[in-house]
Order: structure tokens, then C-alpha cells, then sequence
């Protein structure tokens, strides 16, 4: 590591052991690792504008412990850049798109981010880092239960996960100020 990089994960590595980002200083390392991975992934981009990546999103997703998303027999692998499985035939995404898909988000402290497809909930944390409130929704129900009870152990308040179908959204808790679609199935007439 060298130059920016080395900057950012020495304060990264800080951060991590001071607590004052609210991240837990296990895996930082890992998570310092990671947090590389993304930005040479990103410089390495073929998309303009998507070479480089927000660093509050970077200290969001540094914060964020990936983990506790992802099954028992996949935390060894959590920290790499690359989508892992999650069950259910869903896959938790590659750290990179994470935040890409957050980057480009450009969330705001006042927000408030509807997240269609909630899967292990690492999205859910990482946005919940950065905006007031986020809503969720998955319709594996299994998924959604297990994300919602992991960001409750984890004590993200700023999030609500709801299971069910969400080709309508959440019109109760809408105007959102952003809208994230994680994962969608075929397009095809709604059931009403």
C-alpha cells in the first residue's frame, strides 16, 4: 500500500480500533482488505465516473462487520471481493458493487433509501450507516427474518425489513429520497 491508499487504511485501521465510526475492531485487517480490493476494483473500472468510490461510503462499508452476513460455513471467505453464497439460491453481493451501487446511491445524512430485495442485510447496514432510515424488503422469508434479526443483534435502529412481495415498494412508508433494487426476479404481471 502506497500514497492514498496507505492514508486511507491507516485511518481506516483507527477508526476501527477507536470506535468512533461505531465499527468493532474485529476482522479489521480483513475488512482493511477489503476495503483495498474495492478501490482497485474501482480504478480498474471500465465505467466512467465509477473509479473511484465516495470515502463515507468506504468508511460506511468499513463499519460494517460483512461476517455477520453471511453463513457460518462462508465467514472465512467474507472480506473477499466477490459475492458469497447465502442460501436459498441468493448470493450476498460482491463488496465492490455494494458500493458502487451505494456510490452512485449518493445518500444523505437526512435520507430516507427503500432497498428492494434484503437478502443477508448487508446493504440494509451499509446504507443505514449513511441515510436516517432505511426500509427493506425480501420475499424469501427466511432471508428476511434472518437480515432483520442480524441487524437487530447488531443494533442498527434506523432500519425496518418487511418479508413479503415488493413489486408495489412500501407505499406506506413512502417518498423515499433513494430506491436500491439488490435483487428482482422476471419481470411479470403483479399479484394483487
Amino acid at each position: 500500500m502506497t500514497g492514498p491508499s496507505r492514508q486511507f487504511g491507516i485511518l481506516l485501521l483507527a477508526l476501527l480500533f477507536t470506535g468512533s465510526s461505531g465499527a468493532q475492531p474485529e476482522r479489521a485487517t480483513e475488512r482493511a482488505g477489503m476495503i483495498d480490493a474495492i478501490q482497485a476494483t474501482a480504478r480498474e473500472a471500465a465505467v466512467p465516473g465509477a473509479d473511484r468510490i465516495a470515502e463515507r461510503v468506504l468508511e460506511a462499508m468499513a463499519g460494517v462487520p460483512r461476517h455477520a452476513f453471511v453463513p457460518p460455513g462462508e465467514r472465512e471467505r467474507a472480506y473477499l471481493n466477490r459475492p458469497l453464497p447465502i442460501g436459498f439460491g441468493q448470493t450476498i453481493s460482491q463488496p465492490y458493487i455494494v458500493a458502487l451501487m451505494t456510490d452512485l446511491l449518493d445518500p444523505r445524512p437526512d435520507d430516507r433509501v427503500f432497498e428492494l430485495g434484503t437478502g443477508s442485510g448487508y446493504q440494509v447496514a451499509v446504507l443505514a450507516e449513511l441515510v436516517d432510515q432505511v426500509y427493506s424488503m425480501e420475499i424469501i422469508e427466511p432471508l428476511g427474518e434472518g437480515a432483520a434479526a442480524t441487524l437487530d443483534k447488531l443494533g442498527y435502529e434506523n432500519v425496518q425489513v418487511r418479508v413479503g412481495d415488493g413489486y408495489f415498494g412500501w407505499p406506506q412508508a413512502a417518498p423515499f429520497d433513494g430506491i436500491v433494487v439488490t435483487a428482482a426476479g422476471a419481470v411479470c404481471a403483479p399479484h394483487r
